[in-house]
């Protein structure tokens, strides 16, 4: 069956997409400028009638991919379409024309990375409050939680049983101007401050002449 996808997408684009054999189905790759045509060509001559899923992956520096999962009823083949567009621009023709379920599955890429749907007829946050900035699946998006809650650290070397004690670090995808000052830190591990026994004077509890 993959066979037989892969003849019929060669045929109809030539080497503009490339294609990959999946677990069922097929994956294709496509430049965005085909990204509509191929949704088309899914569904009119491949019967992918069936609209599964769209949704979108951070992929830092190569942009972001958008990924669509079509189905076919009668001959009980799966599509994955793909492509992908710039970081600093990502925008894409809206599949609702194609495919009337895309409509919440764009909003919710738009909402969660940024990718701008041209052309869609109402593209508006779906699951985020009211004044929510940021895109939250971007892989450069900074979690509050791990800022306004305590990290738990991480272990020492060498502590493996009991209860281990924590030494403090910067939660992982924090940046290094985030979260409190270092003044605020705790004090190093021990507590002791220099120049004493746990933190006393230098001469606390000695015997005199000692």
């Amino acid at each position: 069956m993959s066979a037989d996808l892969t003849a019929a997408w060669r045929e109809r684009f030539a080497d503009e997409v490339t294609t990959e054999e999946t677990h069922g189905g097929l994956a294709v790759g496509v430049p965005p400028e085909l990204w509509v045509a191929a949704l088309e060509f899914a569904r009119d001559e491949l019967e992918c009638g069936f609209f599964d899923w769209l949704t979108g992956v951070d992929e830092l520096t190569e942009g972001f991919a958008v990924v669509a999962h079509v189905y076919s009823l009668e001959r009980r083949h799966h599509l994955l379409i793909r492509t992908r567009v710039p970081r600093d621009d990502p925008r894409l023709p809206t599949a609702t024309g194609v495919y009337r379920g895309a409509n919440w599955h764009e909003r919710e890429t738009y909402e969660m990375f940024g990718v701008v749907f041209d052309g869609h007829p109402d593209l508006k946050p779906l699951l985020l409050p009211e004044g929510f900035e940021g895109h939250p699946l971007r892989k450069d998006f900074v979690l509050a939680a791990r800022v306004a809650k305590p990290w738990p650290g991480a272990k020492e070397p060498g502590e493996g049983h009991g209860a281990p004690s924590r030494r403090r670090m910067r939660p992982p995808g924090v940046p290094d101007d985030w979260g409190p000052a270092a003044a605020d830190e705790p004090p190093p591990r021990g507590g002791r401050a220099r120049g004493g026994a746990r933190g006393g004077r230098p001469d606390e509890g000695r015997e005199p002449g000692a």
